[in-house]
């Protein structure tokens, strides 16, 4: 049968196996994403792997994961559970650094030949998670506002089921610094409806 369900699981296992930009790339193509045997009720969409994440194979297991795993109030163990969360980031491969130090921008191929693909299939999520501008530009494309703090101010206008975040990255520690609000009225709404679904998932009421 041709549910989302199983469309996404091959989806998932064909971008896998994806090696599309692997001569582009300063380490190769190793595509990382986490989905499940059976739907989950909330998608998290990063950016691109770091380096740490392309070395292990495991999706936000950096100090950036670290960080979102306490804006969302949730243990490694839940956060890895595809039971609660899927986890696809705009691009797919380490994308290399920039002269500065910083991670290169998600490879643009990711888009066209898979993303397009998988926007068709997000609907059934109850939670959507866009963690960092390049995320928000793929799913806001032109409704996205100008600047990161504009885009995040106006969260409420996307969800349901989208909440726009910055990116928890250390490189965003002065916005943070800056942007208190986002912590004393966002995360505390994530962390509300996070938990709920996951109490929601355990008592088996969760259907797509």
């Amino acid at each position: 049968m041709n549910t989302p369900e199983n469309t996404l699981k091959k989806l998932a296992q064909e971008i896998k196996k994806c090696r599309f930009c692997d001569k582009e790339l300063p380490l190769g193509a190793r595509p990382i994403l986490r989905v499940g045997n059976i739907l989950s009720p909330i998608l998290i969409v990063g950016q691109a792997p770091g380096l740490k994440v392309h070395q292990t194979g495991l999706p936000w297991n950096d100090p950036s994961g670290d960080k979102l795993r306490s804006w969302l109030n949730v243990s490694r163990e839940q956060f890895y559970d595809t039971r609660y969360f899927t986890i696809i980031p705009t691009g797919f491969c380490y994308p290399g650094r920039n002269s500065r130090g910083g991670d290169l921008p998600p490879r643009k191929e990711c888009i066209d030949l898979w993303w397009n693909k998988l926007l068709t299939l997000t609907s059934h999520f109850e939670l959507i998670l866009l963690m960092g501008r390049y995320a928000h530009q793929l799913f806001l494309g032109k409704h996205l506002p100008a600047t990161l703090t504009e885009t995040v101010r106006k969260w409420k206008r996307y969800y349901p089921p989208v909440i726009v975040c910055p990116h928890p990255s250390f490189r965003n520690h002065l916005w943070l610094k800056k942007n208190k609000w986002f912590l004393h009225e966002i995360i505390p709404f994530v962390q509300e409806k996070v938990d709920s679904i996951i109490q929601k998932v355990d008592a088996g009421k969760f259907e797509i």
